[in-house]
């Protein structure tokens, strides 16, 4: 009867909390290692030559490159994500705020899209998408997020 009650009591905790932040039977993952496991998605990617792959992850600025002017506006750099590969983010300041005072060395968290390419892959849609027809982006940097 005990052991029932308990049951009864933490499939409500779990219906009540959506599963999300309170779970007692679900093992903790930390900051690291669910960083790891973007890096290794992304590595996956990469092998895999898979593109249209909407990703969050981070890196940290190996390089920050002269803006893209033709067509719609991008600011441009490369990042290195803990398992080493690199990647290009194009970030559209059309449609985003730039990301200021970005400099080698920052860590920048994303969520855009993957593209492959033979060096590493390009990220994209780093923003909202007014016509709302695709996942809203992001970059966040030093605090400040650009979306």
């Amino acid at each position: 009867m005990k052991r029932s009650w308990l049951l009864a009591a933490l499939v409500v905790l779990a219906i009540v909390s959506g599963g999300r932040e309170f779970d007692l039977l679900a093992p903790r993952i930390d900051a690291p290692q669910l960083a790891d496991e973007a890096g290794e998605t992304l590595r996956s990617a990469f092998e895999r030559r898979a593109s249209d792959l909407q990703v969050r992850a981070h890196g940290e600025v190996v390089r920050v490159l002269p803006d893209d002017d033709d067509g719609s506006r991008h600011q441009r750099f490369i990042l290195r994500t803990s398992t080493g590969q690199t990647l290009l983010v194009a970030h559209n300041i059309d449609l985003a705020p730039r990301v200021r005072g970005l400099a080698v060395g920052d860590r920048v968290e994303f969520y855009g899209e993957y593209e492959w390419n033979p060096r590493g892959g390009v990220v994209h849609w780093t923003h909202h998408d007014p016509a709302g027809r695709h996942a809203d982006g992001w970059i966040e940097h030093d605090g400040g997020r650009y979306e």
